[in-house]
């Protein structure tokens, strides 16, 4: 192997790129239009344009792919994840190409990369599985008959593909076809196959997952497992190793049946083994105690099991959901664990190298965390637009932060909303969580929604602290995460005062005797700050009731003699984000803006486009009329579907917008007549 081509973007690309180099590999980065000067492309040891725009356009066209393989000498292919990851007829096709295909062979994808097919072979070699319709006929009257076998409440998952992309929770049967329909319309966009199965629903479980690494030369181990429980919309945010609810027998049981599949599949490189682990199951087979990250021991959290339906009731503490034939998004968290390369483990074994080590010699030390950066609010919605200002951490010891992030760097929706991954390896899961959540609050990413304090707050978070998250952790705990991220007054002043000053500082030399009026719109608040400049950058700043002293320099504002680090992105328009310690503000100025005495009678009466996508459907016509809560439109925006619905009880006067059409944040949609 001499040269990789690399048929992946972003994060990974340059993960890839960066363990390639280190073992003397030159590498191939490939790109569509809006990634011409990505910084995979400009860190690779050449590039090979793809064209196109959207990922349907260049990362998944397969002649596109092997065309800059064969213009570029490559001799090798690495998929990253996503994309072609778990295409079997991709990894034929570079294989029949003469290219070394660093993945699992195409048989095994085949075997493991369809749900179904994945379960049938874990139920021969006894891997545990929920009870469910795994089969061939898609008619809505079989699930439908199936279902009432089953029993409710039951998922409904895409049979192929991955990411959260095609999943429902169906608690009765006219909630059935409904989640079919829904599903299956994600899976074709994401995955371009619509079959689906349903099975059982474990309402409370946590989401382990297992690394497995097999060889040619029949060889496979297990690298532990990650504990991934912490989901928004079926995805995970939050990833971290070891579990904080699975005992040394646990671990080995489920290492055992993660193994055992890989091999009846001849499986070959990463691979991930999922379940879905039973607390409830767990603490009637065990002692019902599970070790934390610090050593020590706590209760299970209790689950909530399904009703028992005859020759179908779950016995068993956990159930295989899926396997990812390819390497995750949350590896680094096992590379932590561990102290191995997997992307080195998966270039040897690709090589035809046996594996590095045996199943005796792995050792896990400490604790690991991960965390996923997104371009999404606090309400998960998919955001895109300019990054404006970025800055890492400080990178100590322990800290790893993989990312394709620069001030200049354009979020577009074509592609998923990951903006990178920040990972902690420590002595235990408390130091773990404190270190990261101080390492979000020192990144600074501005011009567009993120996650950032989001994921903070989530670590936090006395439940997930404690290590009780369980899969409906942000279903149960949302609203309280949200609060947490309330800034406080003085962060909110701050901010303004970074804004208002950050064209022109305050004078540095003659005070002036008039004091200045600024008006600024928070959220939903309306803030009326006065503030007089004495020189040498002091501020006599009056906000309501409150008289204090401040001084904006460049980074900082003090107020009342406390330090508040800052950053600032201006949006356009009178706009601004910025981050005020750990905080995150949006500000909007209105300081020569009329004052409105109704300022909300117009958007009470429009529907505007929230972010960026495609409208795939239209459910209101002119004229109807919608209840609350009934949906109006769905928006396709970073591979996801999303449903925006009646805000109260309507009647639709206009429709702005037609299916098919590619809609901008702010852009009006419908307006109501009443």
């Amino acid at each position: 192997m001499k040269r990789l081509l690399i048929a992946n973007r972003g994060e990974i690309a340059r993960r890839v790129i960066r363990t390639a180099h280190a073992m003397g590999i030159e590498t191939v980065a490939v790109f569509s239009e809006p990634d011409a000067n990505a910084l995979h492309v400009r860190e690779a040891t050449s590039a090979f344009a793809l064209g196109g725009t959207t990922s349907a356009e260049s990362y998944l066209r397969v002649d596109r792919l092997l065309d800059a393989a064969l213009a570029t000498n490559a001799d090798a292919v690495h998929p990253g994840y996503g994309f072609l990851s778990e295409n079997a007829d991709f990894a034929q096709a570079v294989i029949d190409a003469g290219l070394t295909w660093v993945g699992p062979p195409p048989s095994a994808i085949r075997a493991l990369g369809s749900k179904s097919a994945a379960k049938a072979l874990a139920v021969a070699h006894g891997v545990p599985c929920l009870p469910g319709y795994f089969g061939e006929d898609q008619r809505e009257a079989t699930f439908v008959t199936e279902a009432q076998r089953i029993g409710f409440p039951l998922m409904v998952k895409a049979v192929a593909g991955g990411g959260g992309r095609g999943m429902r929770l169906v608690h009765s049967a006219d909630q059935l076809l409904p989640a079919l329909k829904g599903a299956r319309s994600e899976a074709l966009a994401g995955f371009a196959n619509g079959e689906l199965l349903i099975e059982r629903a474990l309402l409370r479980p946590r989401h382990v997952e297992v690394q497995v690494f097999a060889d040619a030369l029949g060889h496979c181990v297990h690298l532990g497992e990650r504990d991934c429980s912490v989901q928004r919309r079926h995805q995970k945010i939050i990833e971290e190793a070891p579990s904080p609810a699975v005992s040394p027998e646990l671990r080995e049981e489920l290492g055992r049946c993660a193994v055992a599949l890989a091999q009846a599949a001849g499986y070959v490189g990463a691979g991930t083994v999922e379940f879905l682990v039973d607390e409830a199951g767990w603490a009637r087979a065990s002692t019902g105690s599970a070790r934390t990250g610090d050593g020590s021991t706590r209760t299970a959290t209790k689950s909530v099991r399904p009703e028992p339906v005859e020759g179908l009731t779950p016995t068993s503490p956990f159930y295989l959901m899926e396997m990812n034939t390819r390497l995750q998004v949350e590896h680094p968290v096992t590379e932590a664990l561990t102290g191995l390369d997997l992307v080195e483990w998966q270039l040897r074994v690709a090589r035809g190298e046996p594996l590095p080590l045996t199943q005796e010699q792995i050792t896990f030390k400490g604790h690991a965390i991960e965390v996923r950066l997104c371009a999404e609010d606090e309400h998960y919605t998919p955001h895109t637009g300019r990054v404006r200002h970025f800055a890492e951490p400080p990178m100590v010891p322990g800290l790893r932060f993989d990312h394709a992030l620069e001030t200049g760097s354009e979020v577009t929706p074509h592609y998923d909303a990951m903006l990178g991954k920040l990972i902690v390896h420590a002595p235990t899961r408390t130091e773990a969580i404190d270190r990261l959540a101080h390492a979000l609050d020192q990144t600074r990413l501005l011009g567009l929604p993120t996650n950032r304090a989001f994921l903070a707050a989530c670590l936090r978070h006395p439940v997930f602290h404690e290590g009780g998250a369980l899969i409906p952790f942000l279903a149960d705990e949302g609203e309280t995460v949200r609060a947490m991220l309330l800034p406080p007054p003085d962060a909110v002043l701050a901010g303004v005062l970074a804004a208002a000053f950050g064209a022109q500082p305050p004078a540095t030399g003659l005070a002036c005797p008039f004091p200045r009026p600024l008006r600024w719109l928070h959220g939903a608040q309306v803030l009326d700050v006065a503030v007089q400049e004495q020189g040498h950058g002091a501020l006599r700043v009056t906000w309501g009731e409150r008289r204090v002293q401040a001084c904006v320099s460049p980074g900082r504002v003090v107020i009342d003699g406390v330090t508040w680090p800052v950053a600032t992105a201006a949006l356009g328009a009178g706009r601004w984000q910025v981050q005020a310690g750990a905080h995150t503000i949006a500000l909007a100025d209105l300081s020569l803006a009329p004052r409105e005495s109704a300022g909300g009678a117009s958007a009470a009466r429009e529907l505007r486009a929230p972010f960026n996508g495609k409208l795939i459907a239209v459910h209101a016509q002119p004229g109807a009329t919608i209840a609350k809560g009934e949906p109006l439109l769905v928006i396709e925006s970073m591979k996801l579907e999303h449903t925006l619905a009646a805000p109260r009880d309507i009647t639709v006067g206009s429709l702005s917008v037609v299916a098919g059409q590619q809609v901008a944040p702010g852009q009006l949609l419908i307006t109501f007549s009443a």
